[in-house]
Parts: C-alpha cells; structure tokens; sequence
C-alpha cells in the first residue's frame, strides 16, 4: 500500500520591480486611508473618499487637499499623514532597502533590482550606498529646517506650537508636498522673508535631487562635479531666476496679487511662485488670480518639475535638457547630441522623449476624463488641477473640494501614476522583448 504524499507545492509570486514598487506605493494608500478614517484621526466627518484622496496625495507627495488639513485632521491625523509623506519623499524602495539592510547586509536579486531599477543605477552597491544617503539627506534637511522654523516661529507662538508648525512644514517642503496647516497655504506669512526663504530653501533642496546633493557634497568644487550636476544646477538658476522676473513682470500692475505690496514683498512672492510650481505646492498668493501669462508660465514649469531621483515630480530637469539639446542637434545637423563636450546616447534621448510622451498623454487622458465629469468647470482651472495632479505640484485654482468623488478618483490616479514616474509606468504595463530579427528600413514623413 502506497503512503499518499501531503507534500504541498511552495508557489512562489514572481512580481518585476515595477509591480513591486506600484504595489508598495498602493499599500500604503490603502493602509494610510484606513488610519485617516479612524475616529480619533480626524475632527467630525471624514468620508472615505476624503481619506482617500488625501492619503493618495500625501504618498505621490503632491499636496491636492479636499479638506483643511490643520482643521480637520487631529494630532494622530497629522502624525499620520507626515508619514505618509516621508514615505512618499524618500520612497518606498529606500524604505525597503533600509528595513532589508536592517535583517541582513546582504540583499537578495530581487531587492537589488528593484534598487537599482528604481534609482536608476548600474553598480548594485553604488544603488545600496544611493538609497542610505538619501535617507540620511532627508533627516538632515528636516531637522534644521525644524531648528531654524520652531526659532523663527517661536517669536509669534508658543514654543510648542511654533514646534509643531516647524516640523510640519519642514517635512511638508523638503519632500515638496506642499501640505499646510492653514487652509489658505502660506498667505498668512508671505510678509514673513525669513519664513518663506526658509520653505523656499528646503523645497528646492529637495527638489534638486540626492544625487546632485551627495555630488556637492563629495566635490565641493564646480570643476570636479559630474556633468549631470552642472546641467542641472545651470538649469534650475534658469529657470528660478527667468521665472522670478517674469513672474514678477507680468504681476506687478494686478491687484489681486502682488500690486498692493511692497516692492520687497513683491520681490518675495514673486521669487516663491517662481519656484513653487516645479513641484512643492505651496502658494502664497492666490494662483486663480494671477494673469493668463503667468498661469502659462505655472503650467510649463509644473510639467518640467525637479531633478531625477528628488522628491519633485514632472518629466525632470535631465529629460527637459535632453529633449532641448536633442532638437538643438537636429536643427544644426550634427551627428551625435552633445552637451558640454559629452556626447548623449541615443538611448537616452530616446528614453527622454518617452517620459515627456507618456507624461503628456497622461495629462491629455486626465483632461479628457475631468472634461466629461466636470462640464462646467472652466477650461483653465480644469488643465490646471490635472497638471498639478499628473506632475504631483500640489498647486490648485481652488476647484478640489468641490470635484465629484468620480473626479477626485480620477485625479487620484493622475497622482498616482505622476508618482510612480512615467518609465515606470511603461514598464509596468509592457513586458519589453528584444529581437534579434532585423527589419528594413523605411521613411517616414515627419514634419
């Protein structure tokens, strides 16, 4: 008689690193609604889809709010949704990473991949040394913002609370979330310099990216950075400084904005929504006010947001670089894309042009949904929500809280998706095949 066999067959689930982070990223969503939803949370009613949505923005780290965070949120609702913007800012696979070299020095294939995957590097061990850098870099930021915001702050409130301002804005910047106690953003002190410089510098910083920041920090010499560190450094004096002066040249003579103020005060706010849109949120001024040119002015710089692998969103500095030197090359004919005597792979430029493609049919599909839902809201305000969403800025023309839940879910995706980065996305979706069957070529008219 044959001894029947209870062995049971281990099945193992084998996910990419795409699905690996877009599942991390869902996890925390689900669990942090679940928190916010809690009875001692929140102050009164907070529906499930609010919990939702202002779990979803806090991961994606982007700022969109349905409800006033300061009023409606409790202490433990706060202390909640500063987690799941940390976790957002610095990643769930720098998380991973961290809690992974916690059990063990060494990282399985699987884990490694996903590092190296997700912080776009080709040494296993530079990506390791990459993810606690980063996490070292964001505590660093964070406290003496929240040294410097809790003195500024003390000479208004009480020490514990201009403590718990602090350390809720220097969390909410450096990760470039853009969330605020008061429902009306950072209004209430866009008279205060050294408290809208001190935001300004944290959100910036963040939004450089740790690489730029670890290459500053290991060279401390312009010479000796890496090309990729003086592109982008060069680019984000470009494009503050160039936004900074229109800005302030197309809002000096509107009321409603920066008119009634003094010459300071508009150099101030001027300067703030210069660099706000490429990713923090925060506002100063209200954006639905400012004139049509500076709105346009808002929307390219939100679709080009921060620096890869930073807390900022958009197609990135690099891609804006490469796509701009990509067209410069074809315009004069040259061979090969070069860029301070460097020259560009065509994989690169190729990867370029995906990330802005795939980012701008996002923002198209996004439009097109919001369009359909919300027919009477205006056009701007609506390509204004969606751009914020898809490039996880945070900035709003105050439509939010008045969406339907169908609209805040679709906008929630938006974030999502603007979050997980484009490539990812990409990746996630289409399982890439290589051939080694070479076809024809043929021409295409283009142009």
């Amino acid at each position: 008689m044959k001894t029947p066999n209870f062995s049971k067959t281990k099945k193992t689930v084998n996910l990419s690193p795409p699905q690996l982070l877009a599942l991390g990223f869902l996890s925390f969503i689900a669990i942090g609604t679940c928190l916010l939803k809690l009875p001692f949370a929140h102050l009164g009613n907070l529906s499930w889809i609010d919990a939702f949505f202002t779990a979803t923005s806090a991961v994606t780290i982007t700022g969109l709010s349905i409800v006033p965070i300061g009023q409606t949120l409790t202490a433990f609702g706060q202390i909640v949704l500063l987690s799941l913007i940390q976790i957002g800012g610095l990643g769930f696979t720098t998380f991973a990473v961290l809690a992974a070299l916690s059990l063990s020095p060494n990282l399985g294939l699987k884990e490694q991949l996903m590092v190296q995957n997700t912080l776009g590097q080709t040494s296993l061990s530079k990506a390791t040394s990459i993810a606690k850098n980063v996490f070292i870099y964001t505590i660093f930021f964070e406290v003496i913002g929240t040294i410097i915001l809790t003195i500024l702050w003390s000479e208004q409130l009480s020490f514990g609370t201009a403590l718990h301002f602090a350390i809720f804005y220097s969390i909410s910047a450096f990760n470039n979330a853009g969330f605020a106690l008061s429902p009306h953003g950072l209004i209430d002190f866009h008279r205060n310099t050294a408290i809208c410089l001190t935001i300004s510098s944290l959100y910036i910083s963040g939004g450089l990216g740790f690489l730029i920041l670890m290459d500053l920090k290991e060279k401390r010499s312009w010479k000796r950075l890496t090309t990729n560190s003086k592109l982008v450094l060069l680019t984000v004096i470009l494009l503050n400084v160039g936004g900074f002066l229109l800005i302030w040249l197309l809002e000096f003579n509107n009321p409603k904005t920066l008119a009634l103020m003094s010459w300071q005060d508009q150099a101030l706010n001027a300067w703030i929504h210069a660099t706000v849109p490429r990713s923090s949120g925060f506002n100063t001024l209200d954006v639905s006010q400012m004139t049509n040119a500076s709105t346009l002015l808002t929307l390219f710089l939100m679709f080009i947001g921060g620096g890869s692998l930073s807390t900022a969103g958009g197609i990135k500095i690099g891609t804006f670089i490469v796509l701009v030197f990509s067209v410069i090359t074809f315009l004069r004919r040259n061979d090969e894309i070069r860029i301070l005597n460097h020259a560009i792979s065509p994989e690169t430029a190729f990867k370029a042009l995906a990330v802005t493609l795939i980012t701008s049919v996002l923002i198209f599909f996004g439009l097109f949904g919001l369009f359909i839902l919300e027919p009477k809201q205006s056009f701007i305000d609506v390509l204004f929500e969606v751009v914020s969403a898809a490039c996880t800025v945070g900035l709003s023309h105050g439509i939010t809280a008045n969406l339907h839940p169908s609209s805040l879910i679709l906008l929630s995706l938006l974030m999502y998706a603007g979050r997980l980065g484009p490539l990812t996305l990409a990746y996630l979706i289409a399982t890439p095949k290589k051939s080694r069957v070479k076809h024809p070529v043929t021409d295409i008219q283009v142009g």
